[in-house]
């Protein structure tokens, strides 16, 4: 259990690393609240942001100063027109040992996933896509509507589907947001034969023992691997800095052939507009104390996660399931009243609105890794339902288990108004 006194010392940790990287310190006290946490990092996020639009004013889109080489915190950036040829020299989000042939950044998580599989088509002009249950919806969509080259395959997550032979070229694309099972699954496939995987990594931390298991799984089966991120969730310290993306890639037995889709996804994301924002680079990444701050973060918010598991299967027992997704940060609940999403969506608005007025550390916001728990609509592909979500945050735990009860109480008050309530739980799992 983490107490209150121990979570606003380890806040006051992260408001001194944010606060170091101002070129004037703003003076700094230790906060009394978690609300004041809250608060005093979205404020100093916004300095942050503000002192460096200052500083770097002659950097425009098409940098017509040449007035030296643009920076954030550790990183440089080198480009030219609308930042078409953008160069980005720096420390890595993630970990040592995910050692990459090339680093692509862009203008968000769903920038990189697109670019790389819309120019995939340059070197596979007709290929399967295996996924899995749970994959993020919005990936699906895209592959559905403007990778025709890419033929879905759905799997239903067993070993023995990923090493049957195919008369297509195969790529995997592995979701941190699908079933623990099918995870595991991939990671126990001795035979596999992808002419390459895909990784969103996005809702696990960037340091996650599961991202090494993965890098490690393909470097074994010598097969090339490319690493998709959005930056703008858990690797800015809860302050969304800015909307950021990455494709990481790890060459396999043809780093040729990488080297080449490389290059067609630079090229998608110049002809797609889609490069980075330098101002979006988080400048306090890269230290042993953004490190350690991140890693500290993410525990405590599956902790909490777990917690709330078991308060809501003890609490919210009716048609209780378990969707075992593999990160782990967040939880649904479902009613037994077949909703929409515009009705999912109120509820979550509602539910946000009540206990927030209450005092507790609840809003209505459509992301995840924040420092208060966040509500939103949630699709469950799996049952084809709307659902709220409720993503669960790095509170103390006292106060986390408040608000999970509170929660509890709200929702089994609103159901009975209308019928008997269900819940369906994504426990927390991730590391």
């Amino acid at each position: 259990m983490e107490t209150l006194e121990t979570y606003l010392d380890r806040k006051h940790r992260e408001l001194e690393l944010l606060n170091g990287c101002l070129l004037r310190l703003s003076p700094l006290k230790r906060p009394a609240s978690v609300a004041e946490v809250i608060e005093r990092k979205f404020h100093v996020a916004a300095a942050l942001k503000a002192e460096h639009a200052l500083h770097d004013w002659a950097h425009t889109e098409t940098d017509w100063a040449h007035a030296g080489r643009p920076r954030a915190g550790p990183f440089r950036f080198s480009y030219d027109y609308q930042r078409a040829d953008l160069r980005v020299s720096g420390p890595s989000f993630y970990e040592p040992g995910c050692a990459a042939h090339d680093t692509l950044y862009t203008s968000s998580g769903m920038g990189a996933i697109s670019a790389l599989l819309l120019a995939s088509v340059h070197l596979m002009s007709a290929a399967n896509i295996m996924v899995l249950p749970g994959t993020y919806g919005e990936t699906l969509e895209l592959i559905e509507g403007y990778a025709r080259h890419l033929r879905l395959i759905p799997l239903k997550g067993s070993r023995d589907e990923m090493m049957l032979p195919a008369a297509y070229p195969s790529v995997l694309l592995l979701d941190s947001c699908t079933s623990i099972a099918a995870f595991e699954a991939v990671l126990g496939c001795t035979r596999a034969e992808f002419e390459l995987v895909v990784f969103d990594t996005t809702c696990f931390s960037n340091g996650s023992g599961r991202i090494r298991r993965v890098v490690n799984w393909a470097r074994r089966r010598r097969l090339p691997i490319v690493l998709v991120r959005s930056h703008t969730k858990l690797d800015s310290l809860g302050v969304e800095y800015g909307r950021l993306g990455s494709a990481v890639f790890i060459p396999g037995a043809r780093p040729e052939w990488l080297t080449q889709l490389a290059a067609e996804t630079r090229n998608a994301v110049r002809l797609l507009g889609n490069a980075a924002l330098p101002a979006h680079f988080p400048p306090y990444v890269g230290t042993r104390a953004y490190r350690a701050l991140t890693n500290k973060r993410v525990a405590a918010i599956l902790r909490n996660s777990r917690r709330a598991a078991r308060i809501f299967g003890a609490t919210l027992p009716c048609s209780f399931d378990q969707l075992h997704v593999a990160h782990g940060l967040y939880v649904t609940l479902s009613s037994k009243r077949t909703l929409d999403e515009q009705q999912a969506r109120q509820i979550a608005a509602d539910m946000s609105r009540d206990l927030s007025k209450s005092g507790l550390p609840l809003r209505h916001a459509g992301s995840f890794g924040f420092d208060f728990a966040a509500t939103e609509w949630f699709h469950d592909a799996i049952s084809d339902r709307y659902a709220v979500r409720i993503a669960v945050p790095d509170l103390p735990t006292a106060l986390w288990d408040e608000v999970a009860h509170a929660v509890s109480r709200w929702w089994s008050a609103h159901e009975g108004r209308e019928t008997s309530g269900g819940m369906h739980q994504t426990p927390a799992t991730a590391s």
